[in-house]
């Protein structure tokens, strides 16, 4: 069972992290992820296709998703705009409870400013996807059928939290020694196995991917759903569940000396103990 994790970019094409993540046959077996370059496909109809141009890409991405069977594809960035009715002045329910650095108001209108770019883009990458037979997560549920493919909103910065690791700095402040430990830290929570090392962009895909493992597989405890139901409203797609990962902890307790502790034990067999 196989999804494809990318974290979007919009200047380059060099900086797109994507990663082609699949779940071992036992339990105790390593994550296997493919980590994928791409160059920037050139001239296309006359023009230089950088930056990342949203109907490209959705191209190459669905072409590979086809080639390759994978029907979940994790895409971090904003899938759609605030509903004018949930509440809130400037974002979405997602973004509201996962208090997320950027928000995706209104459409056209985000928070920062500089933010509008991106978003505008990483929506349009989702419609695009759709109109090649993609549709947007809707229930906790994996995908029905051969031909169900469906795209889901990951968050990285928040998907670390999840599973207790500290926050890969962002990729202007992240140093190699940050990248080498916090990739060390996620193995150390769970069995990984990569083709090369990942650098920042890769590191972010492979993290926010893990949820869409579980979805696949229709794990009801390795996926959390943030937000609420992506529905359209006067023209516009609106909402949608960030997806974040649960590690499937196993909680023991033990007592000595007169004090409880708990025991956590990780997948990779790593025990923790907390008390």
């Amino acid at each position: 069972m196989a999804v494809l994790s990318v974290d979007l970019a919009l200047r380059r094409w060099a900086d797109l992290g994507i990663v082609a993540m699949e779940r071992g046959r036992t339990p105790t077996a390593p994550i296997v992820c493919e980590i994928i370059a791409w160059d920037d496909p050139g001239p296309v109809s006359g023009l230089v296709s950088s930056p990342v141009q949203a109907e490209i890409l959705a191209g190459r991405l669905n072409h590979l998703c086809g080639v390759r069977n994978i029907r979940v594809l994790m895409l971090d960035g904003p899938q759609a705009w605030k509903s004018g009715r949930n509440g809130l002045e400037h974002a979405r329910l997602s973004e509201r409870q996962l208090n997320t650095a950027a928000k995706t108001g209104l459409p056209g209108i985000v928070k920062p400013a500089t933010y509008r770019a991106f978003a505008e883009f990483c929506v349009d990458v989702y419609d695009a996807l759709c109109r090649r037979g993609w549709k947007r997560l809707a229930a906790h549920d994996r995908p029905q059928g051969a031909q169900e493919r469906i795209l889901v909103e990951s968050y990285p910065h928040a998907a670390w939290k999840a599973l207790g690791i500290k926050c890969l700095p962002s990729k202007r402040r992240c140093g190699v020694c940050d990248l080498a430990e916090t990739f060390a830290a996620l193995k150390a929570a769970m069995p990984l196995k990569v083709n090369r090392p990942p650098n920042h962009d890769q590191l972010q895909a492979i993290v926010g991917g893990l949820a869409g493992l579980a979805l696949e597989a229709g794990d009801p405890v390795g996926a959390r759903l943030v937000g609420s139901t992506p529905r359209r409203e006067d023209g516009h797609w609106r909402e949608g569940f960030i997806v974040l990962p649960e590690l499937p902890w196993q909680h023991l307790m033990v007592v000595g000396h007169g004090h409880k502790a708990e025991v956590r034990r990780a997948p990779s067999g790593r025990v923790f103990l907390q008390g």
